[in-house]
């Protein structure tokens, strides 16, 4: 389970460290950089699959992702005694992001590219691309010298053995490649393996389509499906796998309780699924065309908080869209119910929700850690928290 989130000159984030649970609620205003905890922590699951570079580009390439601020905001300038200017920068140009969990830590450090030249000496067709400078795994919650297992500086990655002695990582990485991907052996390096597939366990749900043209509004071939695709186009899938191998009766329950009196069928024509969709009081069921958006996102949450395949982190960001207020506690429950098999991360604007989620963790037990985030001078920062009570962290030096 993480304990730690730290991200460092990412937009708004100019400096986070945010302790984690098992549920977890990330909430705060409109643009106080909940949608920015949200893209940092899709990063670096991009960064398991070598894809960080690619998703820097997408967002604008790594100039228009750092931290837009002055690198230091005096105390007179927060206490409105001068005006806000910019200041001579003192170090590198980095956007760092990183976490720690009961077991491993990681960090990442992009930085800004060193002229290259590509074929015949000419000046390489990609110099925007960001490069990634440093990356470090440790043992424990905290970095520490002693606790460093694979560190890799520029193209140098070296590996720290069973008698505690490092040793090279064999060949040059270049500066695009993650050692996540490119040193995860079983055998030089165990413990990279792990900690990739881990990451690579992570589920986001961000974009969970209900239009009219919603691919889960149509008719499907289906196949057992125990995850979710991310715009739910393979829902009647899902809801089936989960009656026949999820927990018994959740699916049933679940409709139930948002939904009195009504149930959900997936009908299934020569391999093709398709939902009907049996409301109190209407003689024939409704199929996927014609679900209210709300009944059809709640159908998609249920199929991806249902989950038979619980990942090692579900992060969701603004679940409570579309839905109706009365909704509410029946997601808050999903929510809840899948918390217990997966560490969760709900990033929400919703106060009513909040609530809902709290009452459910309280009935249950479950530890639920509210972060808010607020905004001050452009920086994002957490409601109430001093520099005494971030958690332990420290970033592996250049």
């Amino acid at each position: 389970m993480l304990t730690t989130l730290a991200i460092e000159n990412y937009r708004s984030l100019r400096r986070l460290v945010v302790p984690l649970g098992r549920l977890n609620v990330v909430t705060g205003a409109n643009g106080t950089g909940k949608s920015s905890l949200y893209r940092a922590l899709r990063l670096l699951a991009d960064a398991s699959r070598n894809g960080a570079i690619a998703a820097l580009a997408r967002e604008g390439g790594l100039p228009s992702t750092l931290w837009a601020g002055p690198e230091t905001i005096s105390k007179a300038v927060r206490r409105s005694e001068q005006p806000l200017q910019g200041t001579v920068r003192s170090g590198p140009v980095s956007l760092r992001m990183g976490y720690a969990s009961e077991d491993y830590g990681y960090a990442m450090d992009f930085g800004l590219p060193q002229p290259s030249l590509g074929e015949f000496n000419r000046p390489s067709a990609f110099g925007l691309d960001p490069e990634i400078k440093r990356e470090a795994l440790w043992a424990g919650p905290f970095l520490r010298p002693a606790s460093l297992l694979v560190e890799r500086g520029g193209g140098g990655v070296r590996i720290r053995d069973g008698d505690g002695k490092w040793r090279d990582g064999g060949h040059v990485l270049q500066s695009f490649d993650s050692m996540l991907s490119e040193f995860a052996d079983p055998e030089r390096a165990p413990e990279l393996l792990t900690l990739r597939e881990r990451m690579r366990s992570w589920r986001f749900y961000d974009h969970l389509r209900t239009d009219a043209d919603a691919p889960a509004r149509q008719v499907q071939i289906g196949t057992r499906t125990t995850i979710l695709g991310p715009e739910g186009a393979d829902v009647a899938a899902a809801l089936q796998t989960i009656r026949e191998i999820g927990p018994r009766g959740g699916l049933d329950y679940a409709i139930e309780q948002a939904f009195p009196g009504s149930k959900v069928e997936i009908r299934n024509n020569a391999g093709r699924f398709e939902i009907a969709f049996h409301q109190h009081g209407l003689l024939r069921p409704l199929s996927g065309a014609e679900l209210p958006d709300g009944t059809l996102r709640y159908l998609l949450w249920v199929a991806a908080l249902l989950t038979p395949r619980p990942p090692a982190l579900l992060v969701l960001n603004e679940p409570e869209t579309s839905l109706h207020p009365d909704l509410l506690p029946a997601l808050a429950n999903l929510v809840v119910t899948a918390a217990k098999d997966a560490q969760a991360i709900v990033v929400t604007h919703s106060r009513p929700f909040l609530a809902a989620l709290q009452a459910g963790a309280d009935e249950t037990g479950l530890d639920l850690r509210t972060t808010e985030l607020v905004k001050s001078f452009g920086e994002t920062t957490i409601e109430g928290q001093g520099p005494l009570d971030e958690p332990p962290w420290k970033w592996p030096s250049r």
